[in-house]
């Protein structure tokens, strides 16, 4: 059973677990709550009604937060000649072909973030699926990290595109920005986010969509959103 440190448990009792809030109340009592002595990462949890071990109802994207994500995201790129330096001049951490994919495989080196992949290296990177897999790092045509424009992509991992994909038990889990975050910031992060799921849901999905909301600071405990209001962000935003 975990353990939880006398911060957490001060949060914690400031909570209603049972009650379900609106996302512009939910907002502040997560920013409320957010204590540490860093600036901590606001996440987003939904509970999506699909069943991940049907390959139609498995979901993969990226999105663009139109507040930022507030990290500091290090992006590799496997690329050679001027793709290779169109990713340099975007800001890439990390760029290589041959000798990155060897130091990954030979040395383990993971000092990234994101990694993306112009297709005619994928052959290569494709080797590593062993160690970039498990970690959410391989590049995927889906999320936009296999691609040709390498300069547009790095661009937009650095100002705040981040990744989503369900987990075997049909949550995901999104980054909408830091504490440090204006209220408004975070509220339309949030929509982007809910917009997005509603965008992509699957065909074949049944019954109830979004099954449950919460919403989290790094070392806070999750509150809970009412599901039927997650979608008013919009009017919510007009009141703050």
């Amino acid at each position: 059973m975990t353990q939880h440190g006398k911060k957490y448990r001060e949060a914690l009792s400031q909570v209603d677990r049972e009650g379900l809030l609106g996302v512009s109340a939910a907002v502040d009592l997560v920013k409320q709550l957010a204590t540490a002595n860093f600036d901590e990462t606001i996440e987003l949890a939904v509970r999506l009604g699909v069943d991940p071990r049907k390959a139609d109802q498995i979901l993969r994207g990226t999105l663009s937060l139109p507040s930022g994500s507030g990290r500091n995201v290090r992006v590799a790129v496997f690329a050679a000649g001027e793709k290779a330096a169109e990713a340099r001049t975007a800001g890439a951490d990390v760029v290589g072909a041959d000798d990155l994919v060897g130091r990954v495989a030979n040395e383990g080196f993971l000092g990234f973030d994101v990694a993306i992949s112009t297709p005619d290296l994928m052959g290569q990177v494709g080797t590593l699926g062993r160690i970039l897999g498990p970690r959410g790092l391989m590049p995927n045509p889906k999320t936009g990290t296999v691609t040709m424009d390498v300069g547009k992509a790095v661009s937009e991992f650095k100002s705040g595109r981040v990744e989503y994909r369900t987990d075997k038990v049909g949550n995901i889990h999104v980054p909408v920005g830091k504490a440090s975050f204006e209220k408004p910031q975070l509220l339309v992060n949030i929509h982007a986010v809910v917009e997005e799921l509603v965008r992509v849901k699957p065909a074949a999905a049944k019954g109830r969509y979004i099954k449950a909301v919460s919403l989290s600071s790094t070392m806070g405990p999750g509150v809970h959103i009412d599901p039927a209001r997650v979608r008013e962000i919009e009017e919510e935003l007009v009141e703050v």
